[in-house]
């Protein structure tokens, strides 16, 4: 039969070669954007590379609108100042986000995933408001942008990346860089340029499963809220295990999650959890979305006949791009560890803070979380730098759900407002590392702090008394 994994093709080009800059900065998420304007204004010259035809990664072109782990759980401290809370709050004047600030979260319930806590925290953004902000901030900062633009390679000469290799309708191409600011959340950069990366749990290498979102409009939400107020379930997990009785519920979860978006009645359904994707695997994702599309069809379906207030919703969109929570992680010579946080403990390179917990469900059983009921010292995680520090590579940081930690670590690391504290960092950083010839494992933390906090960054933290 045949394999293809046991045959190759030897193939070589000479590639153009494009103008250089200090940074390139791959991947135009929750990391790469803070990293790019960092980096930016802080004088570099700085190519933003981004596989969608927006930025913003998964807030909009997944769907995941809600901007998470940026405040304490109890909503009285901000935890991620610099640019998220730049442009945070710049959306939120405009009209595009709402300000967590003014959810009333003092009842048992709230509409932003009917929890108090980390979700009643979160800034529920309009995604196209947000790519559009986004857009905004890249030109006034003279940042290059190069939408729809894949990275493919990295030249490795001792020990460092000298170049890119991209790849978008004009063809492949090389650029020349002094550092890479590896966003793409998969370690891409990484794992090609030959730095150490482990992927999934250590038992078998499976990872979370993915989601789908979709969102949904014409809700009824306060026949919605009143029925999980009076069956006291905002998971429906009675409803879904009658419904599976019926044979009527057939999908391997038994929750449903619903988030109020900017306005009442539009909601973020990340209900569907599939499992046995591989996000660094073209074939696997491609088949984890077309499960994804006719999962969202039949459960909506159910939604609509079953579910209160739901009779009359529509989809408003399916996301293009799956929601993926795990896949590669570098292996640094520092490993953030689940023990770090149940003690509580600090570290003197900390550049930012998560005030999200533990989340990072099963892989073959998505709706149990295995750390659940695991005791944290501190309600909120430090994030030192040195987790973002990939090995042996010397110009590569790896800012987002890609760095050096143990894996249920990532449950509180991998939302959207700690990915901007490390992108912000990340970008800092990118100033020594290009501009004096650092290698990243030797900036000078201390002084990277100083900088971070000069842009409003919130690098100490401790619950006041």
């Amino acid at each position: 039969m045949y394999n293809p994994e046991h045959e190759t093709k030897p193939y070589a080009r000479s590639l153009p070669v494009r103008a250089p800059y200090d940074v390139v900065v791959c991947g135009g998420g929750p990391s790469g954007i803070p990293a790019a304007l960092a980096a930016r204004r802080a004088g570099l010259s700085v190519l933003l590379v981004e596989a969608q035809g927006q930025l913003g990664g998964v807030t909009t072109s997944a769907g995941v609108s809600h901007l998470l782990g940026g405040r304490t759980s109890d909503n009285r401290h901000q935890l991620v100042g610099g640019i998220f809370q730049e442009i945070t709050e710049e959306l939120i004047r405009r009209g595009g986000a709402i300000d967590p600030r003014t959810i009333d979260a003092s009842g048992k319930y709230q509409p932003h995933g009917w929890f108090r806590g980390n979700l009643a925290v979160g800034v529920p953004v309009e995604p196209h408001l947000y790519a559009a902000l986004l857009d905004e901030k890249m030109l006034q900062a003279g940042v290059d942008v190069l939408f729809f633009t894949q990275f493919v390679d990295a030249v490795v000469e001792d020990g460092y990346v000298s170049h890119v290799v991209l790849f978008n309708k004009s063809g492949l191409f090389a650029v020349p860089t002094k550092a890479v600011v590896d966003a793409t959340g998969d370690a891409d950069v990484a794992a090609r340029s030959g730095c150490e990366v482990t992927k999934g749990r250590e038992a078998d290498g499976l990872m979370t499963p993915a989601t789908l979102i979709f969102h949904v409009d014409h809700v009824d939400q306060d026949a919605l809220a009143s029925e999980i107020y009076a069956k006291d379930s905002p998971r429906f997990r009675e409803l879904i295990q009658e419904l599976r009785e019926q044979g009527e519920w057939t999908f391997p979860y038994d929750i449903f999650i619903s988030v109020q978006l900017t306005h009442k009645g539009t909601l973020m359904i990340n209900t569907t959890r599939i499992t046995d994707v591989d996000g660094t695997d073209g074939l696997s994702i491609s088949q984890g979305m077309m499960r994804g599309r006719k999962e969202v069809h039949r459960l909506m379906a159910l939604m609509r006949r079953r579910f209160p207030g739901l009779r009359d919703a529509q989809i408003k969109m399916v996301a293009p791009v799956l929601g993926i929570r795990e896949t590669r992680r570098i292996v640094g010579d520092f490993v953030l560890t689940v023990q770090d946080l149940v003690h509580g403990r600090d570290f003197p390179d900390t550049i930012g803070y998560s005030g999200y917990g533990w989340d990072l469900p099963d892989p073959q059983r998505p709706s149990h979380q295995p750390m659940h009921g695991v005791e944290r010292k501190r309600p909120y995680t430090p994030i030192p730098y040195r987790m973002m520090v990939p090995k042996p590579v010397e110009n590569v940081i790896c800012p987002g759900r890609a760095i050096s930690v143990e894996r249920d670590v990532l449950g509180p690391l991998r939302e959207q407002a700690p990915c901007y504290a490390m992108g912000h960092a990340a970008g800092l950083a990118a100033v020594q590392a290009a501009r004096e010839h650092h290698a990243f494992k030797d900036v000078d933390t201390d002084a990277l702090r100083e900088a971070l906090l000069a842009e409003g960054a919130i690098v100490d933290f401790a619950v006041p008394a």
